[in-house]
């Protein structure tokens, strides 16, 4: 059996921009795409905690690395606003004994969609007020 599984998630971060005439997408800082493991062009629901809409797209990112840029692109800009609270959720298929294994990276945010904490799960049931915290650079990355 494959199981569809939560693989990556930026939770609770702020829509900065909305362009109608982009060709579709969403637009994220690399830092976070980076910290929730979500590749360029991955596809990627985006949930709007603000209206609840759902939306399927794909990750494109920004190039100003450190921005806290969450632009949604094209059509979906009708649909999310900028200001309005977003989760962005990426996913893996695997196989039954490697989902029992599995931890998703979940990454919290702050307002200005600082990253504020790492997690290996999500909190169900409760929203965690974020605290933020300095990363460590990976070697070899600038």
């Amino acid at each position: 059996m494959i199981l569809t599984m939560l693989k990556g998630k930026v939770h609770r971060c702020t829509c900065t921009g909305a362009d109608l005439n982009y060709n579709g997408s969403i637009t994220v800082d690399p830092l976070l795409l980076e910290a929730a493991d979500i590749l360029e062009h991955e596809q990627v629901d985006v949930l709007d905690i603000t209206n609840g809409e759902r939306i399927t797209t794909y990750a494109i990112r920004s190039k100003r690395r450190g921005s806290g840029e969450v632009t949604i692109n094209g059509a979906a800009a009708h649909r999310v606003k900028p200001g309005h609270l977003l989760i962005i959720c990426a996913y893996a298929r695997m196989k039954e004994k490697a989902a029992k294994k599995h931890k998703p990276r979940v990454i919290l945010v702050d307002k200005h969609n600082r990253i504020a904490q790492k997690a290996r799960k999500s909190k169900g049931g409760k929203h965690v007020q974020p605290k933020v915290v300095k990363l460590k650079k990976k070697a070899g990355r600038k």
